[in-house]
């Protein structure tokens, strides 16, 4: 009996630190939307990796798991030591810790901080408090533009923070939604793009919307295991487009032109995402030359596309560790019939392709990690068998 109240107060204390780290990084999420510059960025995330590793201290692990916990957090260790980066470390023990949480009440909890987060940048802006509530300049379409973000920082920023938020909305609360919400979502959506003019957050958003609608209503659809292999598919396209994208063999214009009529046409309507990886620097930072196994401490360039950015951040191994641990996810979705994190994955490497949102130093706007912290023991557990299971009795 004592035995057992230790470990509730031990689960108790742990559950308070994974929430109060998830706090922190939301607020820190917020903050870098805003127009305000954070000066102890750094000593935040330090005390959230301390607030998840204590909740780590307090969790029981099978040997299976710690082996797990071991070799992801050599490889965080390694990136740290080679380009002094410890987003790695701090992702492998933030997922560590997810384990014996109600992952759907964490994540309802990341998504009303956010939205409370992002509705209080928007009333400060309109109000006069603080921040932009629309940017007039050339966004690299060559002509001037008036585009809102209602204190977000940037138009497309704005729309990125609506499109993440109805794709967790979606996730939580999908089974229980009405058909008219639907349509409420779908007319916001357009509504703001008339604000922002972002192609990408509002395709992506539709694309979400969508899927949320084929998944109520089609109920079989979550428990077909060819609907999440088309998910796979969708995942390693976006990723090996992204590597070819970079690959100057493959890709490389001249004089801003591309001799590959796909890639060149491509890049058209990203509106030369591809052609910055090869005139954005002298030395084409962001294409596969500057690539290696764990990269490099000069490897710190901004970029929107966000697959080319986790190889050329991270490195080649680190990409290809993310890479099998998506599919990972999404067979364990495949598992567990989570038809909305189908969508929520799907979407988002879509999005990947373009942008670099969920790329990042911050862990708190970046969901998959939180259904990896979901899924992490499923897809790290052996099961015993029944022959086993008796004989350990």
């Amino acid at each position: 009996m004592v035995e057992r109240i230790k470990a509730l107060n031990r689960d108790k204390a742990g559950a308070w630190l994974l929430y109060l780290s998830v706090a922190l990084e939301c607020i820190i999420v917020i903050i870098d939307k805003s127009d305000y510059i954070n000066p102890i960025e750094g000593q935040l995330f330090r005390i959230t990796f301390l607030l998840a590793a204590g909740k780590v201290l307090l969790t029981k692990y099978s040997r299976r798991e710690w082996a797990a916990i071991a070799v992801f957090g050599i490889l965080g260790f390694i990136s740290y030591k080679v380009t002094g980066r410890n987003e790695i470390l701090r992702i492998v023990v933030f997922i560590a810790a997810c384990k014996h949480m109600d992952m759907k009440k964490v994540l309802k909890f990341v998504f009303y901080m956010t939205l409370f987060g992002c509705l209080l940048l928007a009333g400060l802006s309109v109000t006069g408090i603080y921040g932009n509530v629309a940017v007039e300049t050339d966004f690299g379409r060559g002509y001037v533009q008036t585009r809102y973000c209602l204190g977000l920082g940037h138009p497309n920023a704005l729309h990125c923070m609506f499109m993440m938020l109805v794709l967790l909305g979606l996730y939580l609360y999908n089974e229980k939604m009405r058909w008219y919400w639907y349509i409420v979502l779908f007319f916001l959506n357009y509504g703001l793009y008339r604000l922002t003019d972002s192609n990408t957050g509002m395709f992506i958003t539709v694309l979400g919307i969508a899927g949320a609608v084929l998944v109520h209503y089609w109920k079989r659809l979550s428990g077909m295991k060819w609907v999440y292999v088309i998910g796979i598919a969708v995942f390693l396209f976006c990723m090996g487009f992204s590597v070819l994208a970079a690959e100057s063999r493959f890709a490389r214009p001249i004089n801003y032109v591309f001799l590959n009529k796909f890639i060149d046409s491509v890049d058209i309507r990203l509106n030369g995402r591809i052609r910055a990886l090869y005139y954005g620097s002298v030395d084409m930072h962001g294409t596969t030359a500057t690539w290696s196994l764990f990269s490099e401490p000069e490897n710190d360039r901004f970029f929107d596309m966000g697959f080319v950015r986790v190889f050329y951040w991270y490195g080649i191994l680190p990409g290809a560790v993310y890479m099998i641990l998506n599919i990972l996810l999404l067979w364990q979705c495949a598992k567990k019939k989570d038809g909305m994190g189908l969508v929520m994955i799907t979407a988002l490497a879509v999005y990947t392709v373009v942008e670099a949102h969920i790329v990042s130093v911050y862990i708190g706007r970046n969901y998959i990690l939180f259904l990896m912290g979901m899924y992490s023991s499923d897809m790290f557990s052996v099961k015993r068998s029944s022959k086993a299971s008796k004989d350990a009795a």
